[in-house]
């Protein structure tokens, strides 16, 4: 992307790709009013902000279509430059004139993310706000959305900018000392720092830990659903969806591969992995099936070893789970094993509990009848551990702020060893510096062309 080119005005179709009942048609720059009036058949320069003017987009005095031209005046417009959105039907050959028109009548095409860019270099919002303009458009369920929007309303920023605002005051002392280094005063009180440092560093920590839940969040969580052959597996998968997406026999081995789909729990993206039933075999299909699976569950957040609760013992369940979980890499993988089939038991229930008694998670369902399903989701829900997540709660989403965080959680420890082995204001000047650094770089106050180009790149045409 070339920031250098943002005295162009431009253009772009700002709603998805397709045929809809309406499409929008973008534009923003210092020449939008004029460019568009060229086409339009009403004056718009001198109309009040955030006002619609109904039209008729003209090309050589023929009607390509009656529109609706809505005005944002400069700064009070989302890219902060003069503004018109055309809202026009939903056909692609009028979205596609309407968007030639412009071109012809003295717009460009907007480059990937360019509206948002410029709201940026507008000082409309921040870096991380920006971000959470495409972060909102892909949010998927309801924790995604209220995060994305907590963010885009600055909430995330402000705690950012509070923690520099305060490092700042203190640089700022160090480095006054060191304008008077001969002369050996000291402005900065060295315990005054050392509580600053860790009441930041302790801030700083728990924004890099919340990156774990942000991700979940945003992405979706992984859930592999395991265990033998005929475990009901399959049928597993369809009652949490409510639907039948995999298929279910009786036959051993059905599933050879893994099958995936998704679903909204309480708000949270959900995404349930089927898996081959895990024994030892000659077939080389299904051996390939079994690697595919236990792959999945070491990269799984969740995973849900089923058995059969009304037939197997409790010497069965000690060496069919203990071998299992010496196949995950991580020994603290969430790990919940699910006692299937209860509607098959016909003995005593304390009889049938007593066998996992052993266990330190274990819930009972029939997934045939769907018998306790919602016990099997509540307790997933809780392995998360959400909390309660409000829109006020700020947690990490985004990658490449959890980046930046971690410089920023090195940099602070080395402030406070610094202090700790009594260093001079030169060096520790250098490490609050880089902690400044990296904490401007998730807002925007520090920023390099490379790096705008490379976040707003990924945006698309049109946002």
């Amino acid at each position: 992307m070339n920031l250098g080119s943002n005295e162009d005005t431009i253009c772009a179709i700002s709603t998805a790709p397709g045929v809809g009942g309406i499409a929008v048609v973008r534009v923003s720059g210092k020449m939008a009013f004029e460019y568009v009036e060229k086409v339009f058949s009403k004056p718009l320069a001198q109309s009040l902000s955030h006002t619609a003017h109904f039209g008729k987009m003209l090309k050589d005095g023929v009607v390509v279509d009656e529109v609706l031209a809505t005005v944002f005046q400069g700064q009070k417009s989302f890219t902060g430059e003069n503004t018109v959105e055309i809202s026009c039907h939903g056909g692609l050959y009028i979205q596609q004139q309407i968007l030639r028109l412009l071109l012809d009548n003295g717009c460009r095409m907007a480059e990937p993310g360019e509206f948002s860019m410029r709201a940026f270099l507008n000082g409309k919002m921040d870096l991380s706000q920006a971000e959470a303009v495409a972060d909102l458009i892909a949010s998927q369920n309801e924790a995604s959305h209220a995060q994305a929007m907590h963010q885009m309303r600055g909430g995330f920023s402000k705690e950012i900018s509070s923690l520099r605002e305060r490092l700042i005051h203190f640089a700022s002392l160090i480095e006054l000392e060191l304008d008077f280094s001969e002369e050996d005063v000291e402005f900065a009180d060295r315990t005054d720092l050392k509580e600053l440092v860790d009441e930041i560093l302790a801030l700083v920590n728990k924004l890099v830990h919340s990156f774990s839940l942000g991700n979940v969040i945003k992405n979706g969580v992984p859930v592999a659903i395991m265990g033998a052959p005929n475990m009901g597996k399959s049928t597993l998968l369809n009652a949490l969806l409510k639907d039948d997406r995999a298929i279910v026999s009786d036959i051993a081995g059905t599933t050879r591969d893994t099958i995936e789909d998704s679903v909204v729990i309480n708000g949270v993206q959900f995404r349930f992995i089927d898996t081959a039933g895990i024994r030892k075999t000659e077939n080389e299909i299904e051996t390939i099936g079994i690697g595919r699976a236990i792959e999945k569950a070491n990269q799984a957040s969740v995973v849900l070893y089923l058995v059969d609760a009304s037939s197997i013992t409790r010497e069965e369940l000690v060496t069919a789970t203990s071998e299992f979980q010496e196949q995950i890499s991580d020994p603290n993988k969430s790990f919940i094993v699910v006692g299937n089939k209860v509607d098959r038991h016909t003995g005593d229930i304390g009889e049938l509990y007593s066998k996992f008694e052993f266990l330190d998670e274990v819930v009972f369902i029939s997934a045939l009848t769907g018998k306790n399903i919602d016990g099997l989701t509540d307790l997933l829900i809780q392995k998360l551990n959400l909390g309660e997540i409000g829109n006020h709660d700020t947690i990490v989403t985004n990658e490449r702020h959890h980046k930046e965080l971690l410089e920023v959680q090195k940099s602070l420890t080395e402030v406070r060893q610094g202090l700790d082995m009594d260093i001079t204001g030169d060096f520790l000047a250098i490490d609050i510096r880089k902690s400044l650094h990296h904490l401007g770089a998730i807002t925007g106050e520090i920023s390099t062309d490379d790096l705008l180009s490379n976040i707003f790149s990924k945006f698309c045409i049109g946002k």
